[in-house]
């Protein structure tokens, strides 16, 4: 049975391609902070007959990281998608909002990609960032978000650039915003129900995780 990785996966897209993999037939290692969340995606996945183990694991600690990771035998697929959002003027972010964004959006991203770097080198599996359009042009009241997201962008172009030789891949995923809670906490977007369901996202990330460069929802 193959297996995936997802971070972030108590919620939102992360929910979603949990599920996706887990009716195709993939092993599913929840990955997140909260147990809630991550034990309520288990118990759906195994109702439904699929396999799945909660692991936590804060993205922004390496400990926590390495400890997540090590309890993973195999790996196939990571899926790079724990993520935040903080939207406002620049003028309105303070220091804690800047170490928040980054600290997950950008350090999550490379720690991750390096604890699970010796499990899909030895698999010859894939990799994919979960970005989001915010890496593709900047918007309104989003510099914050834009930056860590070009950052994410950086670092997944130059990596298929570095291992250009290797057998394994790592692919960018872009798509806009989705009706997922990510907007609980923020007036940036009046109304999420106007948005892409999560499940509609996953299911294309799905059909079109076959190693290629990019994957793109929206532009």
């Amino acid at each position: 049975m193959p297996s995936v990785a997802i971070t972030g996966a108590g919620t939102g897209l992360g929910k979603a391609l949990a599920f996706q993999y887990a009716k195709n037939g993939y092993k599913v290692y929840l990955l997140g902070r909260r147990n809630a969340p991550l034990q309520i995606v288990q118990h759906g996945i195994l109702q439904n007959g699929g396999e799945a183990e909660v692991v936590l694991c804060d993205v922004r600690e390496i400990a926590s990281v390495q400890i997540a990771f090590q309890r993973i035998e195999k790996l196939d697929v990571f899926i790079n998608n724990a993520g935040i959002g903080i939207f406002g003027p620049v003028m309105d972010y303070s220091v804690d909002d800047i170490d928040a964004i980054l600290d997950t959006n950008v350090k999550g991203t490379v720690l991750t990609v390096q604890a699970a770097l010796p499990l899909i080198r030895e698999s010859k599996g894939r990799i994919l960032t979960i970005i989001s359009t915010a890496g593709l042009r900047g918007k309104v009241d989003e510099s914050l978000y834009c930056a860590s997201k070009f950052a994410v962008r950086g670092f997944t172009e130059a990596l298929q650039e570095e291992w250009n030789d290797e057998d394994f891949t790592i692919t960018a995923v872009y798509m806009g915003g989705m009706n997922t809670p990510f907007w609980n906490k923020s007036k940036h977007v009046k109304d999420p129900s106007n948005l892409k369901a999560p499940e509609i996202v996953a299911e294309q990330i799905f059909a079109e995780d076959d190693g290629r460069k990019e994957i793109i929802i929206d532009r």
